[in-house]
């Protein structure tokens, strides 16, 4: 058996684990002694390896290239050359007829590596000529980046994840840890054991609030209040650091101007929550002698994401815990390289590190190093993710490069992400699974999966890692910056690179932030922190930065830190008789993402499959006649789903939860594709409903199970053009299913947003935290 050195491929802690390998299969994982997990590994770390083995539990992978010669064709499978070549062809043409803009690529955060966002980017721009390129930070943390930089200078983590350990004060804001980064979790258990404070606001009773000393539950959509609120308390009663204020920020008096409205008496109705209880949080946080704000987007998916970001980082410089050991501010990123695709330049306006497109010295920089004219780099910001359904109803958009991610299943308003994607001229997929958007596409490039290749991963607190391939790749499947230079060459931009490391040290020699963060460096268990600069390669214990801001220096024009407020308003759609609770979409611990890696892990299936959970609370449950465990219908103005029930009273009343990574139970059929007017980041965590009892439970169960079966095949059926490698005999796909039973007369006929359906699993995945305390957070 052999063992190979990785970084977990789920979400931002970064945990360093090996990998085992046996007559070509990964059969086990254990976690090593890296920096933030210290030889820890959650539920996913342990058993979210076996997709790699192809074991088709869910979709199967893909080996080969694919092409439709016309639009609506099957796919057929091609040499590598003929979908290279197909695909130069028809992107010269659409860019001949409409020019580049016409042009939208997205990055993948989801173990592809910052080299091959880097290849891609420089693709985009370099060969296309065009800055349209983006990433799934978009729809997450898009509105902690741009508030952050105009605020602090910097979007990412201004502590580290070990961090959190040795704080006094955690305040938690819209963010499950225990669901989202249970290795970070793991961290506040320890705090808490050592004495910390942890004030957590949220309108669940999430795992942490369960062991706060101070749990806030605020309302559905009044986060901005909420936060405006604290400060107002925080200033009234003269917990500030003035000296602070006056030596470190801009921007006071305008900022209270907006602050001295949102006394805590005078919101309490929008805030759900008494006026006492806001000024108890406010001043356990202004007065702990260190303190860490942390946010998921439980802050950023509302259309005021940006402004709530903004009024988090007043909070932070009001108080002065910034800038010092053991406090800042902590937006924990959600996948296992988001951090590193926008570290990258995977962002309509931003060049790798962060260097501004709109900067004609950082477009002659780039344009000297890449051996191109100026002109060839446009100065103006490209295409946003979220603007894709517009852009391509009207025809500005022709062309998408879809590169690892699945926006048929993680974007709002799916069915208006259909028609997005079948309207366009050309598709182009590029995974290693059948996904649902990968269905739809015109052109299939199959890569490597995160075991089949070397790669940098930038962690949520800025800590670049190495990780090494386990096996070689499957099939004909190519590395990603491999496809992206053989592409560029064939249009008329020749690219070519020996090895990742040939690729990071471009990085490295581009960007002054990361030029210390060397192979070397990040051998082993090795880390390196930006902004790490180039004196700091030879140095082995310069590991970079952990905490950003000493002494008050912040990273913006002026060196100064912005305080900047706004008014709070109403979520966009409203509840009202029709749809009267209020949707919010969350995650699910044992699942990531679209769900095409957890989904075929053995265990992590086992644990949690189809249709996914919708939780509501007894009381809402009671007056609908829900029982737990049954099958419901959940719509909204944009479609409907089946879910099953968990009646939780830890649940809000008018409010139910649902987690994104189901097929058949697919939330994002439901939600409304409205965003932040700055951020292009989605108002996910708000959109109305309604839960609607079935009468006839056996239907509905025979009902999901057919349909999750039929949606299974059909995606098998697209792969198998390629003739894929026999399955694994114990992982053997299902049988095509019966016929569909009829419906009972008060059920509706299936429709395109909701005719795929759960099969007879059945979600144990909240018992896990369950059994006390020390449980909740592991």
């Amino acid at each position: 058996m052999e063992k190979h050195m990785a970084v977990c491929p789920y979400c931002g802690a970064g945990c360093k684990m090996n990998l085992m390998v046996e007559n070509g299969r990964v059969i086990d994982a254990e976690g090593l002694p890296g920096v933030t997990n210290e030889g820890e590994l959650c539920l996913k770390g342990l058993y979210g390896y076996d997709f790699v083995n192809d074991t088709r539990i869910l979709t199967p992978r893909i080996y080969h290239p694919m092409i439709r010669r016309t639009k609506g064709a099957p796919l057929e499978r091609v040499s590598w050359d003929e979908a290279l070549d197909f695909t130069a062809s028809r992107l010269r043409a659409i860019i001949e007829e409409s020019g580049p803009e016409a042009v939208m690529l997205t990055g993948s955060s989801r173990g592809a590596g910052n080299e091959a966002n880097f290849v891609m980017q420089k693709f985009t721009r370099a060969c296309l000529g065009t800055n349209n390129i983006d990433n799934c930070a978009r729809t997450c943390h898009a509105a902690s980046v741009i508030g952050l930089m105009e605020c602090v200078g910097s979007g990412a983590m201004s502590v580290s994840i070990p961090t959190l350990e040795e704080t006094d004060c955690i305040l938690l804001i819209g963010y499950n840890p225990a669901a989202s980064h249970p290795i970070v979790a793991r961290r506040i258990v320890r705090a808490k054991e050592r004495g910390a404070e942890l004030i957590v606001c949220d309108p669940r009773v999430i795992e942490s609030a369960r062991i706060a000393d101070l749990y806030l539950p605020l309302a559905n959509g009044s986060n901005l209040a909420l936060v405006n609120a604290l400060a107002y308390t925080i200033i009234d009663e003269e917990l500030a650091d003035f000296d602070f204020i006056d030596e470190h920020t801009e921007g006071f008096d305008d900022w209270w101007e907006i602050v001295q409205d949102y006394a805590p008496e005078d919101v309490e109705g929008v805030c759900g929550m008494p006026a006492e209880l806001i000024r108890q949080a406010a001043r356990r946080y202004a007065t702990a002698e260190t303190a860490v704000v942390g946010w998921g987007m439980g802050v950023t998916q509302h259309a005021q994401g940006v402004q709530t970001v903004r009024a988090i980082a007043a909070l932070a410089l009001i108080t002065g815990h910034i800038g010092k050991p053991r406090s800042g501010l902590a937006p924990v990123r959600g996948q296992n390289n988001v951090q590193g695709s926008c570290d990258m330049g995977m962002w309509p306006s931003l060049y790798p590190g962060y260097q501004r497109v709109d900067d004609p010295a950082a477009r002659a920089k780039f344009a000297a190093a890449w051996g191109v004219l100026e002109e060839r780099l446009s100065l103006e910001p490209g295409w946003k993710l979220t603007d894709l359904p517009h852009a391509v109803g009207e025809g500005k958009i022709r062309a998408f490069y879809n590169f690892g991610e699945d926006p048929l299943q993680t974007k709002p308003d799916t069915a208006q992400v259909r028609r997005m994607l079948e309207s366009l001229d050309l598709l182009i997929s590029q995974d290693i699974f059948m996904t649902q958007t990968t269905a739809l596409a015109d052109v299939v490039l199959p890569a490597t999966s995160w075991a089949e290749h070397d790669a940098v991963y930038t962690a949520s607190d800025r800590s670049f890692q190495l990780t090494t391939a386990a096996l070689p790749p499957k099939g004909e499947c190519r590395h990603d910056w491999e496809i992206f230079a053989d592409l560029s060459t064939r249009m008329g931009y020749p690219m070519h690179y020996e090895s990742t490391r040939e690729i990071w040290d471009e990085v490295r020699a581009l960007c002054p932030q990361f030029a210390g963060a060397t192979y070397e460096k990040m051998a082993g268990t090795g880390w390196a922190q930006w902004p790490i600069f180039a004196d700091a390669a030879d140095d082995p214990e310069n590991h970079g930065t952990p905490e950003l801001y000493a002494g008050g220096a912040f990273a913006t024009p002026d060196g100064k830190g912005h305080l900047v407020a706004a008014h709070w308003r109403p979520p966009t759609e409203k509840p009202d008789d029709a749809y009267p609770l209020v949707l919010c979409t969350v995650r699910e611990v044992g699942h990531y993402s679209c769900r095409s890696m957890t989904g075929n892990c053995k265990a992590l299936a086992a644990l949690a499959d189809e249709p996914g959970y919708v939780s509501i609370s007894p009381a809402d449950a009671e007056a609908r006649g829900i029982d737990e465990e049954e099958l419901v219908w959940v719509r909204s103005r944009r479609g409907k789903v089946l879910a099953r029930a968990a009646v939780d009273e830890r649940v809000n009343e008018g409010a139910v939860y649902m987690t994104y990574q189901w097929w058949i139970g697919k939330c994002n059929e439901l939600t409304l594709h409205v965003v932040d007017g700055e951020s292009g980041t989605p108002e996910d965590k708000y959109s109305a409903c309604e839960v609607e009892a079935i009468a006839d439970q056996r239907w509905a169960e025979d009902h999901l199970v057919e349909r999750y079966a039929a949606l299974k095949a059909e995606l098998a059926a697209e792969a198998d053009r390629q003739n894929p490698p026999e399955p694994e005999p114990e992982a053997a796909s299902e049988s095509e299913p019966a016929a569909e039973p009829a419906a009972p007369d008060n059920a509706p006929a299936p429709t395109p947003a909701a005719a795929f359906a759960p099969h007879e699993a059945e979600v144990a995945g909240r018992a896990l935290y369950a059994n006390g305390e020390e449980e909740t957070l592991v």
